[in-house]
């Protein structure tokens, strides 16, 4: 398991403040770049578990950090250098004071051009190091202290917007739910439908493009989208649909009763459809209690439920369960030259190709992990910052039994004490 950079960084500081270290800044002339090394790494230090524990879930802050550690290593073997010279000159010299020995260590063991590079490597040490420092604005990272434990994954909410051209090989899985959708079970009055998968799987994509479809929008006469929070609150929901559905909602004076009241007015002869994103409640009394609240509208009304867990799924009782799956290599490659790329660029760099054929792979299909690396590598011709990403640690990380990306373990961030998810934080 890979280091992490908070302790690589714990490590270098501690070298950096040593007394020896203080006497070789003044004697080498290079206390001022040493210095301002050692207050950025100061800073960057109490951010650096909050990056650790958000990298699972942001491919750009994974290889933000991989940069960072690369610069943390090459930082520790100069500083390294620095210390085995100096205990050497301790062993051997019988001077006096301790900067007298340090002043004729350099000038007797080492040539003057071997000092300059050190100091050069120093300098561009420190230079390289402030330009990731100015980076990390991008990533809105929180200061922790090590006693801090992980927190539950932050969740944006989604909404039913989408364009089309973005999407690549859900063809047939939209046709497939879509035949369950307008022709759902014919004993029941409401149908449930659920399309389950890995985190960053494209689940939400797949119900987008369903729910959007010009034969859909026809064939209900309502539709409503809501993103559904990790606690599952019915009161919360049933507000939501109803926003969802152009309803008022007075948050004064709405209680329970009033709610459901308008929310049955709301659906009343009417076949609906509903899309709830990202579902984790597997409480089967609080989704019986939602699911009868919804049971008012006409028949051939359909609920679908997009969700990381089969577990979840088996609670709803669906009509139909739809496992979504990696694209194939093939698309996989034209979703990521198209984030990484301007339209047509791809065949002006053909070195980049196939380095990109091999992050493709690295990413199994996934849709996030694709759209995130190429769309972190957009525009950038330097090949050896393609390099960076093929080679980036992550991918080094062990897979669980799911089999899912290390770079992207959302569904098991969600479970922050057990070992699936703590291989996100181990590096």
């Amino acid at each position: 398991m890979a280091d992490l950079a908070s302790s690589l960084a714990s490590s270098l500081l501690k070298k950096l403040g040593s007394l020896v270290y203080q006497e070789l800044y003044l004697a080498w002339g290079v206390q001022s770049d040493l210095h301002k090394l050692e207050s950025t790494i100061s800073i960057l230090k109490i951010l650096l578990l909050d990056a650790e524990d958000k990298q699972a879930n942001n491919p750009m802050l994974s290889i933000w950090l991989g940069r960072l550690k690369n610069i943390l290593y090459v930082a520790e073997d100069v500083v390294d250098e620095l210390e085995y010279e100096a205990l050497r000159k301790q062993a051997i010299t019988t001077y006096g004071s301790a900067m007298a020995k340090v002043c004729h260590f350099f000038c007797s063991f080492m040539a003057l051009s071997s000092r300059l590079k050190l100091a050069h490597k120093i300098k561009d040490i420190r230079e390289r190091l402030d330009e990731i420092n100015a980076d990390k604005v991008q990533f809105n990272l929180t200061e922790w202290h090590e006693e801090v434990h992980v927190n539950p994954l932050w969740r944006e909410k989604t909404h039913s917007f989408i364009d089309p051209s973005t999407v690549f090989g859900r063809d047939g899985d939209k046709e497939e739910i879509k035949k369950s959708l307008m022709h759902p079970n014919p004993t029941r009055n409401l149908n449930i439908i659920a399309i389950v998968g890995l985190g960053g799987m494209g689940k939400t994509t797949l119900a987008k493009v369903v729910y959007n479809d010009e034969s859909v929008v026809k064939h209900f006469q309502l539709r409503m989208w809501v993103c559904v929070p990790e606690n599952f609150n019915v009161t919360r929901l049933v507000k939501d649909i109803l926003k969802s559905a152009g309803g008022s909602v007075d948050k004064n004076s709405s209680n329970e009763d009033t709610l459901q009241t308008s929310l049955r007015e709301l659906l009343k002869d009417k076949r609906f459809l509903l899309v709830l994103d990202d579902v984790w409640n597997e409480n089967r009394n609080k989704w019986t209690e939602l699911r009868d609240l919804l049971n008012g509208g006409s028949h051939g009304s359909v609920i679908v439920v997009t969700t990381r867990s089969h577990r979840v799924s088996s609670v709803l009782d669906p009509v139909y369960t739809h496992s979504v799956e990696g694209l194939s290599k093939e698309e996989s490659l034209s979703l990521f030259v198209k984030c990484a790329f301007k339209e047509g660029e791809d065949k002006l760099y053909p070195n980049l190709l196939p380095i990109a054929d091999e992050i493709v792979k690295k990413c199994k299909g996934v849709p996030l992990a694709l759209k995130s690396l190429g769309g972190l590598l957009y525009s950038k011709v330097d090949e050896s910052e393609w390099e960076l990403v093929r080679g980036n640690e992550i991918w080094e990380l062990e897979e669980n039994e799911g089999g899912i990306l290390p770079a992207l373990q959302l569904s098991y961030n969600q479970m922050p004490n057990s070992f699936e998810a703590m291989l996100c934080l181990l590096r």
